[in-house]
């Protein structure tokens, strides 16, 4: 005779049997949205997604419905992350949903997640692979674009925070067709003869397709074969790609890179005061124990040696302490010297120095122009400047003769 059991009892038996099929736990749903609901007081997303043949249920929580850059609405033909579980309440099953995108962004996002999972079973994502920054940099290279905001804001950071770090910058196409090649060259520009100590790849934020040049494949692998640390600087807080995972460090935003990439020359100068400062103490320390046992000494001469001993242990004593003392003077006037040397020659071989004096850096399609031979009649060039930039057109060339010595 069959057991009777109550519709609590059923129902709550199917929700577990669906909880614990993996293969309904992570799905990749498309359909249309019809009867959105969001709900203004629990911030949730009630709505049914339906196809030509059928419908299901579905929500999504306000945890997950904050994070989506649209508001999705009746007739939108979505592509949904989501599993599948069923509601106890009233025995029906629905689809509970993590991440939601435009069904022409679909496409991408699956790619997205299909190179992500590759990639990770390699072992490009491993955490035991990734390498420190280095602590006190002193070239650090910007691949990026050359016209956007995030590059002067990079840089201002870095010269502000670290005015002995020298900036090296490789402008590169961060959006559209052959963007992620652009991105590679210039990361190998880079890192050629060990022109940087660390590299920030990154740009300001946009879309998901947008962004999707740094989901390449081939930039992964370029990221992964760097020879030094790579910071991934790409959009905005919420928004993650390939490359982000596979960088040494994920920054949320370009600035925040720049940020992360050097240290603070004002908190560097505190620690030095209060490194000072201790070893003054020691120094202090050390002195009044030598004293004592001078004391001691003097006690114990006066009853058991003669004066001379006493006086010749006490010119030992003021001569070790006066040794203490050079030494401490010498040691810290070194390291100030040292400290000022090194600002001063960074701050001469800065290129941001050189256009101040009223030179300029000619590129003809993102490559320095260094002779007249690489330019035609009526090219477009571009002249940097030191507080901007030019568009310009060769409407002249002329070819100077080469000067062999100073005479001319």
């Amino acid at each position: 005779m069959n057991t009777t059991i109550t519709v609590s009892q059923l129902n709550r038996y199917v929700k577990a049997r669906l909880d614990e099929d993996y293969r309904l736990q992570d799905l990749l749903l498309s359909g249309e949205i019809s009867n959105f609901n969001n709900h203004y007081r629990s911030g949730h997303f009630y709505f049914v997604l339906k196809d030509k043949d059928a419908a299901v249920h579905a929500v999504m929580f306000r945890s997950n419905a904050q994070s989506l850059r649209f508001l999705p609405a009746d007739g939108m033909k979505v592509v949904v992350r989501c599993s599948v579980s069923l509601y106890e309440r009233d025995g029906s099953y629905q689809v509970y949903v993590r991440e939601m995108f435009p069904d022409g962004a679909g496409a991408l996002y699956l790619a997205f997640e299909q190179l992500k999972a590759k990639l990770s079973k390699e072992g490009l994502f491993d955490e035991t692979r990734k390498r420190e920054l280095p602590r006190y940099p002193q070239t650090v290279g910007i691949v990026t674009s050359p016209t956007g905001a995030a590059v002067q804001d990079m840089i201002n950071i870095l010269s502000r925070r670290w005015p002995l770090c020298e900036v090296r910058f490789a402008p590169a196409t961060v959006q559209g067709d052959g963007a992620a090649g652009s991105i590679i060259a210039a990361l190998r520009a880079l890192t050629g003869e060990g022109k940087s100590e660390l590299i920030i790849v990154g740009r300001g934020g946009g879309s998901f397709e947008d962004l999707f040049c740094f989901n390449d494949e081939a930039l992964a692998r370029e990221i992964y074969r760097c020879p030094v640390p790579v910071i991934s600087a790409v959009g905005h807080e919420t928004d993650y790609t390939i490359c982000d995972f596979v960088a040494d460090l994920r920054a949320p935003t370009p600035s925040a890179a720049a940020e992360l990439a050097v240290p603070d020359m004002r908190e560097v100068c505190f620690l030095l005061g209060n490194l000072e400062a201790s070893m003054g103490d020691t120094l202090g320390r050390k002195l009044k124990g030598y004293e004592s046992r001078l004391q001691n000494a003097a006690a114990l001469a006066h009853s058991h040696a003669p004066m001379a001993r006493l006086r010749e242990a006490q010119q030992r004593v003021d001569s070790l302490g006066e040794r203490l003392r050079a030494q401490m003077a010498q040691q810290m006037r070194l390291r100030r010297e040292r400290l000022h040397a090194q600002g001063a020659l960074i701050e001469s071989l800065s290129p941001l120095r050189t256009l101040a004096r009223g030179y300029s850096v000619l590129k003809k399609e993102g490559e320095g122009v260094r002779s007249v031979s690489q330019v035609r009649r009526g090219d477009a060039l571009t002249a940097f400047l030191a507080d901007g930039q030019l568009s310009l057109t060769v409407e002249e060339i002329k070819k100077t003769k080469a000067r062999t010595g100073l005479g001319g």
